[in-house]
């Protein structure tokens, strides 16, 4: 019986020390950094008004926007 006691002592202790074990864990860091906003070409807002009004989406209007800008690059 003894045996058994100090085994269940052994546990409880150990349940103890990993709890607070895992309660210093640090937390994530806030971040300090922001985005830089995105600025579209006027080549880029006319071909995605084109897309919307052609009501593509997904695929079709990625490679859509894709063939319209490089057709813009190529006029100038």
């Amino acid at each position: 019986m003894r045996i058994s006691s100090r085994a269940a002592a052994t546990a409880f202790a150990s349940l103890l020390l990993m709890g607070s074990a895992f309660a210093q864990t640090t937390a994530p860091a806030a971040k300090t950094e922001t985005k830089a906003p995105v600025v579209h070409t006027a080549a880029s807002l006319e071909c995605s008004k084109q897309a919307d009004a052609k009501g593509l989406h997904g695929k079709e209007r990625k490679k859509f926007r894709s063939e319209c800008k490089k057709a813009a690059a190529e006029k100038k």
